[in-house]
Parts: C-alpha cells; sequence; structure tokens
C-alpha cells in the first residue's frame, strides 16, 4: 500500500474511532481493553508453555519413558484447561467491549444524522452519503468488531513473534544458524505478505461496492413493501421485477468479480499455508539428523518456526478482512463528511436562516429559495402572518409552493434570506403523504410526542372529531398502519395529531388531497373551531379551499428565472 494511501486509512480511521477513546465512557473501555490484552498476552503465554511441554513430551517417547510420559499428559491437561479459561474469557471481554463501543457510535451517528434534519440534508445533496441506514447499521458494526479483532490479532502476532524468537535463540545454537533460521523464515513471510498485496489489493474496492449495492437491493425491497398497494393498482409487477434484477444484477456482477479476486487470493494463501506446515521441519531437520537435537527439540524448534512463520504472515492470513476493514472505514470517512457538510449548511450565515421574531408573527424576510443544486426556484419573498390568520399558497404544480412551506417550516436550507419564528412556537407539518411510525396505533396519533404523555380520552376524541371512531377502541394494537390505513384515513390521522398537538402554526401541504370535498371541509371546520388561535398555512389546487382561509398568496412562475410570490387578498 503506498504510504499516502496508508496515511490517509490511518487518519480516517483515528477520526472515527478517537472520540469513543476520549469520550464519558474511555475509562470503563480502557479498563476492559487492558484486561483484554493481558487475556490475549497470557494466551501466549499459555502457547509458550505448550511449546517448551513439546519438548519434554516427545523426548520422552523417544526414549520411552512412561513415568515423564504420563506426567506431562497431566501437565498438559492443566495447560489445556488454562488456555480454555483464559480464550473464554478473552472472547466474552472482548465481545463485551465491542458492544459498548458499538452502542457508543451507533449513538453518536444517530444523533449526528438527526440533528439540525441533517438526514434532509444529506438526502436532498446526495452525493457519497447513499444508504445511510446501511452505514449505521452494519458499517458501523463492522468497523468495530474488524478494529478490534485486527489490533488484538496484530498484537497477538507482535508478541507472538518476539516470545518465539526468542525461543528460536535459545534453540538454534551458534549465532550464525539463529540468525539464518530466522532470516529465513522473514523472507519467507515478507515474500508472501508482497505477493498476498499485490493479488488481494482490488478486493477493497469490490468489497466496498458489493456492500454499497447490497444495501441499494435491500432498499428497493422495502420501499416496495411500503408501496404495495400503490404498485398493485397500477399492476407494475413486471417494472418491478425488473428494477428488482438490474439491481440484484449488480449485486451478483460484483460477487463473481469478489469471487475471481478471492480465488486467486486462495490460491495463493492456501498454497503458502500448506508450504508452511512442511517449511520449518525443513529448516530444523539437519540439526535433528546430524544428532545436534533430540526429538523433542525438533518439535518444539518446528513449532517455534510455525509460530513465527504465522505471526509474521498476519497480514497474509488475515488480508481479507484488512479488505473489508478498509472498505468500511471508507464509506464510514464519506459518511462523516457528509455529516460534517450537513453541519456546515446549517451554521449561521449559511442558507436560508432561521431566527426570533416578534411574539405572535411568523415572517419571511427577503427570502429566496433555490434547488438543491443552487439553481434559483422562487425569487425574493418578504411576507408575514399573524398568530390566528390563516393562509392558502396556490399555484401551479412543481413551481415551488411545497419548497416554499418548507421554507416556512425552517427544514429547507437552500436560498437566502431570514424566515422569523416566535420563540418556544409549536410547529406541525402535515405533508401529503403522512408519516404513520411501526407500532401501536397510539403511538402513531400522539407522535412525535410520547404516548405516555398524551391520554386516552384526549387520543379517542380527536380520532372521534375526525370521523375515525372505530379506531378509538384500537388504541393499543401495534401495527404497520402505513399499509392498514387508505390515504384519506392516514390523512384524516393526521389531522387527529393536530388537536391532539394543538400548535401554534399548522403547516398542510395538499392534507386533505386523499379525502373528499365533505371531508375536507369538516376537517378545515374542525381545525377552524379547535385551532382557533392557531395560524393556518395550507398548499393546495382545489378552490373549495380558499373559503377556509382569508388569504390568498399565488406563486407565478417565470419562463426566464425563479417563480415570484404574489399577494392574491
Amino acid at each position: 500500500m503506498p504510504v499516502s494511501r496508508f496515511r490517509r486509512l490511518a487518519r480516517d480511521s483515528w477520526a472515527i474511532a478517537r472520540p469513543y477513546w476520549f469520550s464519558e465512557d474511555r475509562w470503563p473501555a480502557l479498563g476492559l481493553l487492558v484486561v483484554v490484552i493481558a487475556l490475549t498476552l497470557g494466551l501466549v503465554y499459555v502457547n509458550v508453555l505448550i511449546n517448551r511441554w513439546n519438548s519434554t513430551f516427545y523426548n520422552a517417547l523417544q526414549d520411552k519413558n512412561y513415568a515423564i510420559f504420563v506426567r506431562q499428559v497431566i501437565r498438559f491437561s492443566w495447560l489445556a484447561i488454562a488456555y480454555i479459561v483464559v480464550a473464554v474469557y478473552q472472547l466474552y471481554l472482548n465481545q463485551m467491549l465491542l458492544i459498548r463501543w458499538r452502542r457508543w457510535l451507533t449513538e453518536r451517528y444517530l444523533r449526528a444524522w438527526l440533528t439540525d434534519r441533517a438526514y434532509y440534508r444529506i438526502q436532498l445533496a446526495g452525493g457519497e452519503s447513499d444508504n445511510p441506514d446501511q452505514r449505521i447499521a452494519d458499517d458501523i458494526r463492522l468497523f468495530v468488531s474488524s478494529s478490534l479483532g485486527l489490533a488484538i490479532g496484530g498484537l497477538r502476532a507482535a508478541v507472538t513473534l518476539v516470545s518465539f524468537v526468542a525461543i528460536l535463540w535459545s534453540l538454534s545454537g551458534p549465532l550464525h544458524v539463529s540468525l539464518g533460521g530466522i532470516s529465513v523464515t522473514v523472507v519467507y513471510a515478507v515474500v508472501g505478505t508482497w505477493l498476498t498485496d499485490r493479488v488481494g489489493r482490488p478486493l477493497v474496492r469490490l468489497n466496498f461496492d458489493q456492500q454499497r449495492y447490497e444495501a441499494d437491493f435491500r432498499f428497493g425491497l422495502v420501499r416496495f413493501r411500503e408501496n404495495t398497494e400503490g404498485v398493485a393498482l397500477y399492476g407494475g409487477e413486471a417494472a418491478e421485477l425488473r428494477g428488482f434484477r438490474e439491481r440484484f444484477a449488480n449485486v451478483v456482477g460484483n460477487w463473481w468479480g469478489i469471487m475471481r479476486r478471492q480465488k486467486r487470493l486462495t490460491w495463493l494463501t492456501a498454497g503458502y499455508a500448506q508450504v508452511a506446515v512442511v517449511f520449518p521441519f525443513v529448516v530444523a531437520a539437519p540439526r535433528y539428523f546430524r544428532g545436534e537435537i533430540p526429538l523433542g527439540g525438533l518439535v518444539q524448534t518446528a513449532t517455534a518456526f510455525a509460530q513465527v512463520q504465522d505471526a509474521l504472515s498476519f497480514i497474509v492470513s488475515s488480508y481479507t478482512d484488512i479488505a473489508e476493514w478498509r472498505a468500511v472505514v471508507e464509506r464510514l470517512s464519506g459518511f462523516e463528511r457528509a455529516l460534517q457538510q450537513a453541519d456546515l449548511e446549517s451554521a449561521p450565515g449559511r442558507g436560508i436562516a432561521r431566527a426570533d421574531g416578534d411574539p405572535g408573527r411568523l415572517s419571511l424576510d427577503a427570502v429566496e429559495v433555490d434547488r438543491p443544486d443552487g439553481q434559483p426556484l422562487i425569487a425574493d419573498v418578504s411576507l408575514s402572518l399573524a398568530r390566528g390568520e390563516t393562509a392558502l399558497l396556490s399555484g401551479p404544480s412543481g413551481v415551488g409552493k411545497s419548497t416554499l412551506v418548507r421554507a416556512l417550516a425552517g427544514i429547507w436550507p437552500f436560498g437566502r434570506g431570514q424566515v422569523h419564528v416566535p420563540r418556544d412556537a409549536r410547529l406541525l407539518f402535515l405533508p401529503q403523504k403522512p408519516y404513520l411510525p411501526l407500532g401501536t396505533l397510539r403511538h402513531v396519533v400522539s407522535y412525535p410526542r410520547s404516548d405516555a404523555g398524551v391520554t386516552d380520552a384526549a387520543l379517542r376524541e380527536s380520532l372521534d372529531a375526525v370521523g375515525l371512531p372505530e379506531l378509538a377502541r384500537r388504541l393499543d394494537e401495534p401495527g404497520n398502519w402505513a399499509l392498514l390505513l387508505s390515504p384519506g384515513e392516514q390523512q384524516r390521522i393526521a389531522f387527529a395529531r393536530a388537536l391532539v398537538h394543538q400548535p401554534d402554526w399548522l403547516f398542510l401541504d395538499e392534507a386533505t388531497s386523499a379525502v373528499d370535498e365533505a371531508t375536507e371541509a369538516r376537517l378545515y371546520h374542525l381545525v377552524n373551531e379547535r385551532l382557533a388561535a392557531t395560524t393556518v398555512v395550507s398548499v393546495g389546487h382545489r378552490t373549495t379551499l380558499r373559503r377556509f382561509h382569508a388569504r390568498r398568496f399565488v406563486v407565478q412562475p417565470n419562463g426566464r428565472g425563479p417563480a415570484a410570490v404574489v399577494d392574491g387578498g
């Protein structure tokens, strides 16, 4: 690996890992890490004792000394028990550290993803932040497990190398013999490592792409499941099947690339490992046949050589894991950069600013709305809405009405100007397709508040008011309500939320598009009666909406530039 790429990998991996090891959880984590390292060193020490045991045991076999043979069998039993106990607790505590680290990192990324609506900005911006759900769910898990596994494995290899080189030094006799044997082992391991890197380097990009293709395929399946009714009504099964096949073809095609590359790598590593079985015996055999060492010394030397060779060949045996780890680091680093960019865009002075306004008044001051790519969408907008006013925003489809309402609601970052909102104002935004989370109906209607803070009486009364009395008896029933309820019922659930939350400012973006005009009138009358002090801003095309709003703003398109907002009275 070039030095520059190695430095970048080290920098990126440390940037991901560092926050945890300097967090409030660092002392328990460091304690666990110290114990895991101590147990790892303990395993190496037990292997050293077993290596010494080999000499006495095989010498007893050569000398046909039954008494020593029995004592060595008993000694081996104790060594085996010690090895098992240390190995079990090393694994157990390593996994404890792993889940603590993963839990902390997951919490950190979730907070960063959700803070200041970074998830929304990242999705709009696109770029290298595809499938953030997969990065949080899978890549963090792989990063933590691979980082710990490779770090502990590398430490074990280093300590094993030092320990067994010392044993070889003591067994090999004259200095030139010792250095000769060790140098042959080093050359063998270095050549194997170099060849492995040459053959296996493309696996990094292949593993990176494989994770992305797998996530794309899984996302397509989830999206289909969430929109089964629409697909069924369109009769879009053939189109969906084509889409699934195309996404899965990427999975299969990239997998074939991994298979071919791993086949070449396995030819090398398997051959390397098999040669390593006999290699130490070949190196030590001349001294045995010259009578310089007994059978036990030959076996001890051979096993020590094997341990040294195995330690030096750590990169060879772990190359696939290293390649996967590098791909995971690149994906998480890309996600980090996307989160940092979203944080920069939400900083004061960037995009459409949000500031405290006069009590009881929401206003836009010289707001210009852009598309995510920077193209102007709506020109200079200045308007003001007092508490309790009702306003309708109309205009041709696609001109930017919903985007302007998103700017009013404070979630659209692209543009300039200021939105002034009263301090501590409660805003609620009802989109055309309401979001219904998984869980009980009580949770769905209470969302985003905790259902523990809403009484059953309030929930039942709100459902009854919007014309869903039959659902009032199903508050504790869990389910995927986005599939169980019709679009019209989902929109009425959203209005029930508004009655429960009693917002100061209510934004309705085509929020009654799926209900009939009579139900629409009932819902708006309900809002006017129950939320008389609430400012209501609606986006809609129906002329029937005009009678429910005291003011009207029209977004007028301009073929040569951004659209303009006209006060229609």
